[in-house]
């Protein structure tokens, strides 16, 4: 062996020597802050949370089989289903009682069984009506029972039924048709044959229970914009309360503040000379008032959030977890959000929150907009909750949820990605504390916040639908109005109403009134309403007895009946109330949930309106109410087209009954009047149009839980905090891209066949 072939394998030998001192030196290092890590595991309690789960489409197509088996009635798929004939309206999960969910979740009881509840529309028959049934055992249903005079104490009469996308569009047919008789009128103020004008419905529909005539409201439709910052000024009134398609009518014509009995006579007006019109061009797409299109072109990329080693909540079926919190959630197509069984550490604090109904009250010196009430419950604040757009709607790498609805339809539908979860840093402490004077140190947490989130678009308007949920135990409800304002043709002393935003257009003042049910169960379902305000009292000064002081005190009272739970709009609200249980706190105090309400939510519809008490629940910003399964929701979807005879009225579940140490059931109020302005065009903003409530902990926890987060920070003025064991922030991860999917939007497939013509 010669010598260059020695000092070869020496030279192998060494880098073997070295590779292995390498491995030897990295074995137990931590992973690279790049890599993903699997969320905390929790117990999820073993898929019980299935229990509050939305229907599968495999468990409505099964219902929709059922029924047309069963019913012995012709049934209509409901997309082209005429008055006239009967249909499947909607499909959604029957929530066993509470009772019932409660045996099982917390007592080992047998799991209820799994049911759906059916709203069908029976127009073929002597007595035509809306039936709601409950039919089970799910997936493979064997039985139904009728439950509408149980829910409702009477049947549901049928001119009550929200009004369907086949209705809205015969009722487009036949104002096509009217608009052919005014063919030199339509010329003159809009450039058009009246085809291509966009028609937006109104509600209610009438002055009393039976009616059924709406107006219409017409505006210039702009592909690529919302239309409704563009009114001609014509609107229509129609009568289609009648069975027969045929037998409907166009009732009365506006335009620019006069009344014709129809659009012959409107045109008759127009060629004799005796109405002024104004002349609105029809706008190009680049020019319209309200356009979207970007006007500049895209800039530096804005800062993204993302999570360093992947998220850390745990998404299983319908259920979240995430640092000791615990949701179930869903989607009722009607009312839209539902929570159940929200538990942090291991507690359950709150049985139900849900979404109830959203309000929308409108002025103006049109009959469209002076008319409109709109209860968007009705028209389906969960179906219109589509696809979320992944890094705007919410963050890119945010945990996206499909949501599946039957209505109006025989088959079921998608709306995929249309729930988002994420942890969300606020960009603000938690809490925090810098001592500057005998002992020196900082100790300090970040916000962060589980997010579950939805937006529905109502017409012209996007809510945002916010659940969070804080380290604290504290829960966060808000609300976020957005999308186009609403508006009418301008005219007269048109601006008494709003303001004006365009040419002709009156951008109209508006209410928006949301409402929601917070079941809450502090330390077990029986609370009592607990109330803690600060008042003077005047007293002598003990070291100074010829002087007095004004002393603060904390005024306590315990709340007996519901009619003192029942806070009016314009009352005064305790500044501290709290459901609280009979058990206590290490320190005595009562185990307490506050109830705080961030809002201002204006007027409401004077009580002595004919159509207030199908929304008495906008009378109270806050109302506390024993529950009872007779009483599931604050109003109903067919409120909005008989508001003069409501099916749920909520003022009737306030009977001044014992509200101590009892069940009971928070109503919130939430809401904010918006006067339209220059501003909101195109689009109305977030910022400062958001509204909701907080539910904290008082007094039910010993100390602030978040004491025992893992993102705490604690430093010394005597520690290194360099070093990444003293200081988590001086080891931030390094520079990597997020793992990031593709971007993908399929939110426009099939949406045709969603929406009816008047939101196309």
């Amino acid at each position: 062996m010669n010598v260059k072939t020695v000092l070869i394998l020496l030279v192998l030998a060494l880098a073997t020597i070295f590779a292995l001192v390498c491995v030897l030196l990295t074995r137990g290092r931590a992973p690279s802050p790049c890599q993903h890590q699997p969320p905390e595991q929790q117990d999820t309690g073993d898929s019980q949370s299935l229990i509050f789960a939305d229907l599968s489409p495999e468990e409505m197509v099964q219902v929709v089989r059922y029924l047309q088996g069963h019913l012995g009635v012709q049934l209509v798929d409901a997309s082209r289903a005429k008055p006239s004939e009967s249909c499947i309206a909607s499909i959604d999960v029957q929530i066993p009682t509470k009772a019932e969910v409660l045996r099982f979740l917390d007592e080992g009881g047998a799991r209820p069984a799994r049911e759906a509840l059916a709203v069908l529309y029976f127009g073929n028959q002597p007595d035509p009506n809306v039936t709601e049934y409950v039919v089970g055992p799910l997936p493979t249903p064997t039985y139904h029972r009728d439950v509408t005079v149980q829910k409702y104490g009477g049947k549901v009469p049928y001119h009550r039924r929200p009004v369907t996308t086949k209705e809205y569009s015969d009722i487009n047919t036949l104002i096509q048709q009217e608009l052919r008789k005014a063919p030199r009128f339509l010329t003159a103020c809009c450039e058009s044959d009246g085809t291509d004008l966009a028609i937006l419905t109104t509600a209610p529909r009438g002055f009393r229970s039976g009616d059924r005539a709406t107006w219409f409201v017409l505006f210039h439709n702009v592909a690529g914009t919302g239309y409704y910052l563009s009114p001609v000024g014509l609107e229509v009134l129609v009568e289609h309360r009648d069975l027969h398609v045929s037998r409907w009518q166009l009732h009365k014509v506006f335009y620019s503040g006069q009344y014709f009995a129809s659009m012959g006579d409107l045109e008759k007006a127009f060629v004799d000379n005796l109405l002024e019109v104004t002349r609105i061009e029809k706008p190009p797409a680049e020019g319209v008032l309200g356009s979207m299109r970007p006007r500049h072109p895209p800039g530096s990329m804005e800062p993204l959030q993302y999570e360093p080693q992947g998220p850390r909540y745990r998404v299983q079926d319908n259920r979240v977890t995430f640092q000791g919190w615990s949701v179930a959630f869903g989607m009722n197509p009607n009312s839209g959000p539902r929570l159940f069984d929200i538990r942090y550490r291991g507690e359950r604090i709150v049985y139900e929150l849900s979404l109830q109904e959203a309000l929308a009250l409108y002025g103006s010196n049109c009959p469209g907009g002076m008319s409109t009430r709109y209860l968007d419950g009705s028209y389906g604040i969960g179906r219109f909750a589509y696809e979320l757009v992944r890094g705007l709607d919410c963050p890119y790498a945010a945990t996206y949820v499909d949501q599946h609805y039957l209505a109006e339809s025989e088959t079921p539908k998608t709306n995929q990605n249309s729930l988002c979860i994420f942890e969300h840093d606020a960009a603000l402490p938690l809490r925090r504390h810098f001592s500057d004077s005998q002992s020196l140190y900082y100790g300090g947490l970040r916000r962060n916040t589980l997010v579950i989130r939805a937006i529905s678009t109502l017409f012209n308007y996007d809510y945002i639908w916010d659940f969070m949920f804080h380290a604290s135990g504290a829960v966060e409800v808000r609300v976020h109005a957005t999308g186009y304002i609403s508006s009418s043709f301008l005219h007269g002393r048109g601006t008494n109403y709003g303001n004006r935003v365009g040419m002709h257009t009156l951008g109209t003042m508006h209410l928006h009134h949301i409402h929601y049910k917070v079941d809450l169960d502090v330390d077990g379902q029986l609370n009592s309403v607990e109330t803690q305000d600060m008042e003077y009292e005047l007293v002598k000064a003990p070291w100074s007895m010829q002087n007095t002081i004004e002393r603060p005190y904390l005024r306590r009272e315990r709340l007996e009946k519901e009619d003192e739970a029942a806070f009016l709009l314009k009352a005064p609200l305790p500044r501290y109330l709290s459901f609280a249980s009979p058990k206590t706190n290490k320190w005595g105090h009562s185990r307490s949930y506050r109830i705080q309400i961030t809002s201002s939510s204006g007027e409401h519809l004077p009580i002595s309106s004919p159509m207030e008490r199908a929304i008495s629940w906008g009378r109270y910003q806050l109302a506390v109410t024993r529950r009872k399964e007779e009483e599931p929701t604050s109003t109903s979807i067919y409120n909005q087209n008989d508001p003069w005879t409501p099916t749920v009225a909520f003022a009737d579940f306030i009977n001044n009954e014992s509200i101590i140490d009892e069940d009971l059931v928070a109503w919130i109020s939430v809401g904010f009047l918006h006067v339209p302005h220059a501003e909101d065009v195109p689009n109305t903003v977030t910022v400062g149009n958001g509204v909701g409530f907080f539910l904290r902990p008082y007094n039910y926890f010993d100390e602030d839980p978040s004491v025992d987060s893992p993102d705490s920070i604690y430093f010394s003025r005597e520690q290194d905090l360099g070093v990444c064991s003293t200081n988590r922030l001086a080891c931030p991860p390094p520079a990597c891209a997020p793992l990031l999917p593709p971007f993908h939007y399929g939110g426009f497939l099939n949406l045709s066949l969603a929406l009816p013509p008047n939101r196309l």
